[in-house]
């Protein structure tokens, strides 16, 4: 029993070390990772049309 009072205990002390982000630096985040998702989908989407008309016009 006192090995599991120890351990609440401890993650009692360690979770108030823990520094949450602030609704600004949430939504900056959001952002920076919303774009980036978007830069890449859109390149690969661009890199598959290309491919895909090449291919097409060496089958036919």
């Amino acid at each position: 029993m006192h090995r599991l009072k120890s351990y609440y205990k401890q993650c009692k002390e360690e979770l108030l070390k823990v520094i949450f982000p602030i609704k600004e630096q949430v939504r900056s985040a959001y952002i920076s990772v919303f774009i980036v998702v978007t830069v890449i989908s859109l390149f690969l989407a661009l890199i598959d049309a290309v491919m895909s008309v090449s291919l097409s016009s060496i089958m036919n």
